[in-house]
C-alpha cells in the first residue's frame, strides 16, 4: 500500500484522510479514495466526490 493521501472538499474544506477513513459515514480506515463509492457525499456540506481534490497536509 502506498502512503495514504488526503482529499479536501472544494466547497467547505472538509478533509478526507485515507488513513482514518470516515467510519461514522460508512468508510473504513485505510480506504483509498478511488474505493470510496461514487454516490458518497461530503459529511459536512453534501458535495459530491468529484468536488474533492487531493491535497498535501
Amino acid at each position: 500500500m502506498t502512503d495514504p493521501k488526503t482529499w479536501m472538499c472544494l466547497i467547505c474544506g472538509w478533509i478526507y484522510d485515507e488513513a482514518q477513513g470516515c467510519p461514522e459515514h460508512g468508510i473504513a480506515p485505510q480506504t483509498r479514495w478511488e474505493d470510496v463509492p461514487m454516490n458518497w457525499t461530503c459529511p459536512e456540506c453534501g458535495a459530491r466526490k468529484e468536488d474533492f481534490e487531493m491535497v498535501e497536509i
